[in-house]
């Protein structure tokens, strides 16, 4: 009885011959077919108290212009670490009590991310309620 369990096919990578079976990687489409499942990386800054997305160029800029949270402070810079001495990787003399506040630190820079660009372009809200209610429609 336990002989029939072992012969069935694809059981240990084989048919009933034993031989394995021999599978080629998927190729990608034959027109080229753009970037699909690729994603691009753009650079991005956002606001440590709200997070809308700031200019990259945003040292110009005081504070964030959608919640107002000063943008020359600790929170906002990409030295700033909390588990470090001082909550900073650069070598700073005196700790900076407040983190939220403005300060005049001379290693500041503000903190730039590489995000992941998932806008879909031409692809809006009102699309994907439809594919999604077309899958269920006879």
């Amino acid at each position: 009885m336990t002989d029939r369990k072992y012969r069935q096919k694809d059981y240990r990578g084989g048919g009933p011959s034993g031989a394995p079976d021999r599978r080629e990687p998927p190729r990608p489409p034959a027109g080229g077919g753009g970037t699909f499942g690729i994603l691009k990386n753009k650079p991005t800054s956002r606001c440590a108290e709200c997070g809308a997305v700031l200019p990259i160029t945003a040292d110009s800029l005081a504070q964030c212009p959608h919640c107002r949270a000063e943008l020359h402070a600790c929170r906002q810079c990409a030295h700033f670490d909390p588990a470090r001495r001082f909550e900073c990787v650069q070598p700073i003399v005196e700790r900076i009590a407040d983190k939220r506040a403005r300060n005049e630190c001379t290693a500041f820079s503000l903190m730039v991310t590489v995000e992941r660009d998932t806008s879909g372009g031409a692809v809006r809200p009102d699309d994907a309620r439809r594919s999604f209610g077309n899958l269920f429609k006879k």
